[in-house]
């Protein structure tokens, strides 16, 4: 009986994990149908692919330059999704060149742009573009597993949103857009032959579609199928926030292809409905799941219904988005949530968490005492190539845009309230830590050391990304909650609750609205007192805004301090009070 006790007590997280239900954003209505998104979170130029068994389904986004890397979501029935895995570590792993180049500056809005994922003969692949290196692969035989290192396919510059199909007859063909940021030209598809195993071109490149000069202006992100002879490819055009889907159609993979709009916003309040990956279930059934910018929020995931009846793959409700909808036929009726909020008690970092830049284990890790240290990063250690650089910022070391160990997740919803119990230890002057919002512009609301004290710090950034001055709001001065007695190298600890609230009074509309941030922050967790300024949320480069922590200092020859963070919690919106007038 013992044992039993105590490997239910070991399942036991595992079990709650794997059915973790979220307080803010439940997509799964509960009586046999789903409200869009399916993920109100930024899974950006999400693709899809099912499984061995014809009954799982697996889901990869772009990741940028956020760590690590290429999400693998997995879901029964295309509704309820929880996050699997990731099938890269850190960019540019396996060159040790370009890793030791790009090891301390984030890489904003590089790295990995739309991949695709595919299932070939016992082989789960996913590939990639890097617009600044070329076209990378990943596979595995176990999604859930170790993924290989990643090999580049195709080398050279401008190459986004790779997509491969494997013919009836054993012939592997790739589709790709690119990037007119670097190769000075856009708006076209071309298709190549590659070697049976996908790892290398045997063929050049022909262009089989050119949007240029017309609506189908920034046609990309392809995904390439056969169907009934056909050979299809489903592509985004018009632009992110108001294009719309594509579905190209030819009997030979090179074209031509005459193409048809199958699904766009018509009267609906989805705008930009594109981008995605068609799926055809074992029940028959066919279904598109595709983004949604909601600008701040990121790229959400939407879940819409296809009907070949008329020959071609029309989205939606006659070719217009559905807000809700009858679920997909499965043998499920299991209801799960991407992770948000963390108790971190486990010896692993939950996959709801990214680093902001490649990680290094000087940058934090899970203790053995249920939380999760993160160590103040040297602001002198902040670098990157000249253009990375502004030259406002090279010369601000207040400012934390180029920060990369800041650990951070995706927002939930359009509403929220993000709780968390931290203590801040410090060992020198300036050091300091606490929650963020990060994007573009951020804000943050830390504990800094001011000599045997700390003060509760509102730091906010407009245009971070252009350089422009971080301006700081001191709340108030804070005693230490306990102080080290030895004569070696003390610190000096504040143990403090600090929450941020997302109130959006536009939320549901479609851009996402306005939503605003408020800070608050408590001694006991139960009496929060509001504080600092709104602050108005915005993207990030190609993502959506992060919440999470951070923690800095200016001194490089000081021992770090650091921050443990004990849970984060997401609850529903807290309502907003006005901070106190004393």
């Amino acid at each position: 009986m013992r044992r039993l006790i105590l490997m239910a007590a070991l399942l036991l997280p595992l079990w709650v994990s794997a059915q973790y239900r979220s307080q803010v954003w439940c997509p799964d209505n509960g009586d046999g149908t789903y409200t869009n998104p399916v993920i109100n979170a930024d899974y950006s130029d999400p693709d899809v692919c099912v499984g061995a068994s014809g009954e799982d389904y697996y889901m990869t986004a772009s990741s940028f330059h956020c760590v690590p890397g290429l999400p693998i979501l997995h879901s029964k029935d295309l509704v309820n999704w929880e996050i699997l895995n990731y099938a890269l570590g850190n960019l540019y792993e396996g060159d040790e060149q370009l890793l030791q180049h790009f090891s301390s500056t984030p890489q904003h809005g590089n790295g990995v742009w739309a991949p695709s994922i595919r299932y070939h003969n016992g082989w789960y692949y996913i590939y990639w573009g890097d617009p600044d290196f070329g076209v990378f692969m990943v596979k595995t035989q176990d999604p859930a597993g170790k993924w290989e290192a990643p090999l580049c396919v195709i080398k050279g510059k401008g190459y986004i949103d790779p997509c491969p199909l494997w013919d009836t007859d054993g012939r592997c063909y790739l589709v790709n857009g690119w990037a007119n940021s670097r190769s000075k030209f856009a708006s076209v598809l071309t298709i190549r032959e590659m070697s049976a195993d996908g790892t290398r071109p045997v063929g050049q490149p022909v262009i089989v579609f050119d949007g240029n000069g017309t609506a189908n202006r920034t046609c990309e992100g392809p995904k390439f199928y056969k169907r009934d002879g056909w050979y299809w490819i489903m592509c985004p055009a018009g632009g992110v926030p108001e294009g719309f889907q594509l579905a190209m159609r030819s009997k030979s993979p090179y074209g031509p292809y005459e193409h048809k709009v199958v699904l766009a916003q018509g009267k609906t309040n989805i705008n930009g409905p594109h981008q995605g990956g068609w799926v055809h279930t074992k029940y028959g059934e066919d279904w598109f799941l595709h983004f949604q910018d909601k600008e701040a929020y990121g790229r959400v995931v939407h879940l819409n219904p296809v009907d070949w009846s008329t020959g071609w793959p029309m989205m939606g409700r006659k070719g217009e988005p559905v807000s809700t909808y009858s679920k997909p036929k499965a043998s499920s009726t299991v209801t799960v949530n991407p992770e948000e909020s963390d108790e971190f008690d486990g010896p692993t970092l939950g996959k709801q968490w990214q680093w902001h830049g490649n990680y290094d284990e000087k940058y934090g890790m899970p203790t053995a005492f249920g939380t999760m240290r993160i160590y103040t990063y040297k602001m002198s250690d902040v670098r990157g190539k000249k253009e990375d650089v502004p030259s406002a910022i090279s010369h601000q070391p207040s400012s934390i845009f180029l920060v990369p160990n800041m650990l951070l997740q995706k927002t939930p919803s359009d509403e929220f309230t993000v709780t968390t119990k931290v203590r801040f230890t410090s060992k020198a002057d300036g050091q300091m830590g606490g929650l963020i919002m990060m994007g573009l512009d951020y804000s943050a609301l830390v504990v800094r050391r001011i000599g045997r004290e700390f003060q509760l710090v509102q730091l906010t950034c407009k245009d971070a990304d252009k350089g422009k001055p971080q301006t700081e709001n001191v709340i108030s001065t804070l005693k230490p909650t306990a102080e080290d007695k030895i004569d070696y190298k003390p610190g000096i600890h504040e143990d403090i609750f600090l929450r941020l609230t997302v109130s959006n009074d536009e939320a549901g509309q479609p851009h996402g609205g306005n939503p605003i941030v408020h800070f608050a922050w408590s001694r006991d967790g139960k009496k929060f007192t509001p504080c600092g300024t709104p602050f108005n949320m915005r993207q990030g480069k190609w993502i959506g805004a992060k919440f999470g922590f951070v923690s800095v200092e200016a001194n490089p020859k000081a021992d770090r301090g650091w921050l443990d963070v004990d849970w984060l919690r997401v609850t529903p919106k807290e309502p907003i009070r006005l901070k106190d007038s004393r």
